[in-house]
């Protein structure tokens, strides 16, 4: 990392980190071919490749830790065991994550929930499957001597940010603030040589970065101002359909290695991630998981409503609710539309009833 500007959050632009889409082709292939199977793009429509079915996984971002349980499946073999060929995509600016998903270039792809929920009601055949982080990681950092105690203080406050993002307009609405959005520079060195700008975030990123150049910032969850989005999987509708076994079979096999990823050995998960991305050292990738572990921002709470992979469908319900006093989603649109779920009328609180509705317990 030459400037505060190489950054490798999710937050940072092209020029953070260049991969070689043919080398990680090969890598994943490699890993694949070793387990028997081919990296078989072909015949994602469910034909099985040397009796493994081929399934694509876009990801929102380059190899970075927040996708840790997955690569931790991949090298673990959980997937080959569910009868799945797994091949994990990078993501990055212009990935067209939903573009791909909805087309069938990929069976699944990473997203936020209100980003899925906006989709959908602009008619996209998009279907949330399970949740990946159920905290939102986004955060707003300051300068110390320049931090806001709470939202309402951000008011004619300069935020560098993606501009049109839902949570933007949540907080000017529910705060009855104004906020000077300037576009991401996808950087870090404007924020710090600027100590009036607020920046978004990622609390297990950009945080690690300020720190190596002298600065700890102050930092607002965005999670704490009432808009709170999953951090999700989701899939085509049509093929949520008509492959609901490999649906349930790629959950299953997922859940199991995020939580091997949180609670075991992620060593191997680092040493592929690293292989994809060099820039990713230990001590950062260290950091991420540590953070993911501390804020249970995989996990959630322990209310019971919470868990590795599930989605309450009454939090998505509130969402929905949201957006729409927004006007970014219509007044037709239902929950069924958006999650699978089992009875998405009975909004119990108690969260979905993936075990039924995917056979998590096959």
């Amino acid at each position: 990392m030459r400037t505060a500007e190489r950054t490798f959050s999710r937050t940072a632009g092209a020029s953070a980190i260049r991969i070689d889409r043919p080398a990680i082709s090969l890598l994943l292939g490699l890993i694949l071919i070793l387990s028997g199977c081919r990296p078989d793009r072909a015949g994602l429509d469910g034909i099985k490749t040397d009796g493994l079915i081929p399934v694509v996984l876009q990801t929102d971002w380059f190899p970075q830790a927040e996708h840790g349980g997955f690569y931790q499946a991949l090298v673990r073999g959980y997937y080959i065991e569910e009868g799945l060929a797994v091949e994990i995509l990078p993501g990055g600016p212009g990935a067209m994550i939903k573009h791909k998903v909805s087309q069938g270039m990929a069976q699944f792809g990473m997203n936020r929930s209100d980003d899925i929920i906006v989709a959908v009601d602009r008619g996209l055949p998009l279907v949330m499957a399970f949740a990946v982080m159920q905290r939102d990681p986004q955060i707003l950092m300051m300068h110390p001597g320049h931090a806001a105690e709470d939202f309402r203080d951000l008011d004619g406050r300069t935020l560098v940010a993606s501009p049109g993002l839902n949570w933007i307009a949540f907080l000017e609405r529910r705060f009855q603030i104004r906020l000077n959005v300037q576009p991401h520079t996808y950087g870090l060195t404007h924020f710090l040589n600027d100590p009036t700008l607020i920046q978004q975030g990622f609390v297990t990123n950009e945080p690690y970065y300020l720190r190596q150049h002298g600065l700890d910032p102050e930092i607002l969850m965005l999670a704490d101002s009432g808009f709170e989005p999953y951090h999700v999987i989701f899939t085509n509708r049509v093929f949520a359909s008509e492959h609901p076994d490999t649906v349930a079979a790629f959950a299953r096999a997922s859940i199991r290695g995020w939580r091997d990823y949180l609670e075991g050995d992620p060593t191997e998960a680092f040493a592929m991630i690293t292989a994809l991305n060099p820039r990713m050292t230990s001590d950062f990738l260290s950091f991420s998981r540590h953070t993911l572990i501390a804020r249970h921002l995989v996990t959630g709470d322990s209310s019971g409503e919470d868990g590795i992979g599930r989605l309450d469908p009454a939090r998505i319900q509130r969402e929905i609710d949201q957006l729409r006093e927004l006007g970014m989603v219509g007044e037709g649109l239902r929950i069924d539309s958006v999650m699978l779920t089992t009875d998405p009328a009975g909004l119990t609180g108690s969260g979905p009833d993936l075990d039924h509705d995917l056979d998590l317990d096959r």
